[in-house]
This record gives structure tokens, sequence and C-alpha cells, in this order.
């Protein structure tokens, strides 16, 4: 570590045999910006900016080939997100690509970027953007010593391997969890009771003969009085897991009485049925929601909270079959409780969400896992870089 990491112009943590100043130089001195020309690229589903150009585009005069290790950085909506290329691409006109000169190593020049705050040199009011000469100047610290720049580059991609490792891992068990949903509700997956036994036929019924359905509200905005820390208030985009404990928001005994908000019990399973569709959880204490919701209250003899839950992949395809609107789908009350489900009795229901209760508690450890792994980087890229 260093002793002196306030005062020097070193990081806080660094490899052992290096000693040296890091130097402040505009990005200029480093590498040199370039742009491709084509006119339309096609954003992956990680919001993250293409490195491709369409078929089309590839054949056009003013599309080209890059193929040295570059750091791409995007000029055109998505500016806070740099990437690594050593393999060729086609340029794109939504983002720079870099020239890096021969003292310096492309990889640790990525890693560093991304400790850059892009934002704050953004020029535009309407959609983020970049220019060539902004990103010049930008001053950054850098090490002249490029094996220490190897050395760094080579120990972050260590981690960024472990990283996607662990996301191929979570994204294989939500994978077979689903496999293993779809083969339950189809019935090709079946469960015997604790003497070997089957359980019975699993019958049809609608779901607004299972659970009680209730919407929610919202307070007035504009009257203090009616917001504060006494209820719970979920909204749509709080609905992330399974279990719901604490909203962002909470309103007062007043704002309760004052709008069509309701209380709702331990269990209840929260149902996003506007703009949102199909989203779940179950509540773990009492709460209130918004209009963006139809919550599900188990009628206790015929279905259990966690059953109701397990049964997402099917409420959800029904939402988005039958939902209406024209600003923002929303699909009804009325409409819901028409969804006819298949239900085994409560014991087999039991056995079901039990089954499925430990596979998500394994999804959950190893995506705990992934997430102390990105906060370890994420303190690596901060104490490593001046």
């Amino acid at each position: 570590k260093n002793t002196c990491a306030n005062t020097c112009n070193v990081p806080k943590l660094r490899f052992k045999g290096y000693n040296d100043e890091w130097v402040e130089k505009r990005i200029e001195k480093v590498l040199k910006i370039k742009h491709g020309k084509d006119q339309k690229a096609i954003e992956n589903n990680d919001g993250i900016y293409p490195i491709l150009a369409t078929s089309g585009e590839i054949g056009r005069s003013n599309t080209f080939l890059w193929d040295k290790p570059c750091v791409l950085i995007g000029r055109k909506g998505t500016i806070n997100k740099p990437q690594y290329m050593d393999t060729p691409f086609w340029t794109v006109d939504t983002l720079f690509y870099s020239y890096v000169f021969q003292n310096n190593n492309a990889k640790y020049l990525y890693y560093l970027f991304n400790t850059i705050n892009w934002k704050k040199y953004d020029e535009s009011t309407g959609v983020p953007s970049l220019s060539a000469k902004t990103i010049e100047r930008i001053k950054i610290k850098i090490s002249n010593n490029l094996r220490e720049q190897e050395k760094i580059a080579s120990f972050l991609t260590l981690i960024d391997k472990k990283i996607e490792k662990q996301k191929e891992l979570v994204e294989l068990l939500k994978k077979y969890k689903r496999g293993l949903l779809s083969a339950i509700f189809s019935q090709k997956l079946k469960f015997k009771d604790d003497n070997g036994n089957d359980y019975p036929a699993w019958e049809e019924k609608r779901l607004g003969d299972i659970c009680k359905i209730v919407g929610g509200g919202t307070p007035d905005t504009n009257n203090v009085k009616y917001w504060g820390d006494d209820i719970n208030w979920f909204t749509p985009t709080e609905i992330i897991k399974k279990y719901a404990d604490s909203s962002n928001r909470k309103i007062s005994r007043l704002g309760l009485l004052k709008s069509s908000a309701k209380i709702l019990p331990i269990g209840t399973v929260l149902l996003t049925t506007r703009a949102t569709l199909g989203e779940m959880s179950i509540l773990s204490i009492e709460a209130t929601t918004n209009q963006g919701f139809q919550s599900l209250i188990p009628v206790k003899d015929e279905v259990s909270s966690e059953f109701i839950y397990y049964c997402q992949p099917i409420i959800k395809h029904f939402c988005y079959k039958y939902a209406n609107g024209s600003t923002f789908l929303e699909i009804s009350k009325q409409t819901l409780a028409k969804l006819k489900l298949m239900i085994p009795n409560k014991d087999e229901q039991n056995k079901i969400s039990d089954f499925l209760s430990k596979f998500d508690n394994k999804i959950q450890q190893e995506e705990c896992i992934l997430s102390y792994l990105k906060t370890y980087k994420k303190g690596l890229l901060q104490q490593m870089f001046i």
C-alpha cells in the first residue's frame, strides 16, 4: 500500500517494485481518438453500445474494419460505458474508438477510463454526447511504466473473468429454474407424497375464485400530511425480489383514509398490472400499493402465497396477452379474475413450493457472490487508480 496517498501522485494500492509517481496527462497524449461513419447501429439487450455495423452497412465504403486493441467510448446516448476490444470490429457512428500509442497498454487505459465520470463532460442538453476534443482535453493520472500498466491490466482481467463466470453460473441456474417451472406446471415433472403415492389430480380454478384481487391507490402527493413513516407503500419499480419487506416511501394513516390505497396482509402476492406487467413479490409485512397493482390475497383453504408466486410465468403471459391501453398497457381486475390455473391440493402445493424455494435460495447465494465480486472490483478500481 502507498504511505502518502493524500500527498503523492501514486495510487493507494500498488504492486511491489513500482515506486515512481504517476504523471498527469491529457488523454490526447496516450491515444488518438477516431470514429466510424455509418449512420445506423443496433444497441444490444444490455444497453451497451454496439461494436458491429449492420450487415447492410458493412459493404459501405465509409464503414471499415479496425483490428488493433483499443478502447471504445460512447459519443452519443450512452457515454459512460467504455469498452475494450482486442478482436476486429466494424466501426460505428455512435462511438469513438482509439489508436493507443505504443508506450501504453490498451487494457490498462480501458480500466482507467472506467474510473472517469464521463457524464461530467456531457456537452448536450438533450441526448448525452461527447466530442473528440472534449475527450482529448480530459486530464488523467497515469503510470509511465508500461510493465506496471500491464500488471494492473492483467490482474483486473482475472477479476473480470471471475465475474463473467459467476454471471454465467447465475444465468444457468435461472435457465434451469425456468425449465423446472415449465416441467412442473405442464405436469411432466410430478411429485409424490411422503409414502411414495401420487397426489390427487390437479383441478382447474379461476384466479378470482382462489384469490381476492385488490387494487391500490396514491394519496395526494402535494399534501405532506398524507405522507410519513407509518405505512409501507410500494410502486412497481420496487418489485425486484421474492419477498417485499420495506418500501422506499411511506404513507400516513390520514393518507390511507384519503386515498383508494388499502392495507394488504402479510402473505399477499403483489402483482404489477399497469405499464410493468406480471412482476410479483410476496409481502412479508402489512403494506399498501399504488394503482399499478392488482394484488392477490390467497384464499387459505385453496392456495398458498408461495404457490401463486411460482405461477408467475403463467400469470405474466396472461397479463401481456389480455392487457389493453394506448398510453401504457394495463390489465383489469375483472379480466385477471378470469385466468384459469391448474391447481394441485395444498400438500402438493407445499411440496412444490419447498422444492422451488430451495432452488431460489441457491440462486440468491450465487447472486450474492456476484454482487460481492462487482463491489470488490469497484473498490480495486478506486484504489489502484488516482
